[in-house]
């Protein structure tokens, strides 16, 4: 299901983490970064990059087995980045450097 290319994304999950099991765990607010990432996803979609029902369609069969590990509510950015990786919208080292400036963005802060 995998090829290489997506190291950049499995890298990501926390060994410590935990995937939610029960409706609590998964019930609550969004984070703030949650209602960016669908606003994203709706910009990719409206412009035609990748169409809602398609990413919702890979969120489910990519998160339910390659990313079946991974919290639920990060697999929708998990799940955009690896169908923008397969189209090659971005490059696996694209990926990894805009999350390197991310985290360092954040620990400034």
């Amino acid at each position: 299901m995998t090829r290489p290319g997506y190291e950049v994304l499995l890298a990501t999950l926390d060994p410590d983490g935990r995937r939610e099991r029960s409706l609590p765990e998964l019930d609550g607010k969004p984070a703030p970064w949650e209602s960016s990432m669908q606003a994203t996803c709706e910009c990719l979609s409206w412009r035609g990059a990748l169409d809602n029902l398609e990413r919702r369609h890979a969120e489910d069969t990519l998160g339910e087995s390659v990313y079946v590990d991974f919290p639920v509510r990060a697999r929708s950015a998990i799940v955009t980045a690896h169908t923008l990786l397969d189209r090659g919208v971005i490059t696996e080292d694209e990926l990894r450097a805009k999350m390197v400036a991310v985290r360092d963005r954040f620990e400034r802060e």
